[in-house]
């Protein structure tokens, strides 16, 4: 079954990878690939999203003569994920309901 990401829910991942360490946007573009079938040209729009809500700020790092630019959850980003966990869970338990996984 190939079910389509929200928006939120895509936000939501990349700022829950983002809290555990700071990307340049190839390096989580592949991250999130070992789990779900995205692109490059997915993940750039989603991090312009993140970063003009001001949930994540960026810096620029030298590398083999040019710059990365990574991308690094910031406080109001930390919030954001708690309530976006929150509500995942809400959210993965009806779906569980509904698929009778708990009553397995």
């Amino acid at each position: 079954m190939n079910i389509p990401l929200s928006s939120d829910l895509l936000d939501s991942i990349v700022l829950s990878l983002l809290n555990q360490k700071d990307y340049y946007g190839y390096e989580l573009t592949s991250e999130i690939k070992k789990y779900l079938p995205i692109s490059e040209s997915t993940l750039y729009p989603v991090l312009r999203r993140l970063k003009q809500k001001a949930l994540l700020t960026t810096y620029d790092q030298a590398f083999n003569g040019r710059n990365r630019r990574y991308y690094s959850i910031n406080e109001a980003g930390k919030k954001q994920l708690s309530i976006s966990i929150e509500e995942w869970k809400d959210y993965k338990k009806n779906i569980d309901i509904l698929f009778n996984i708990e009553g397995e």
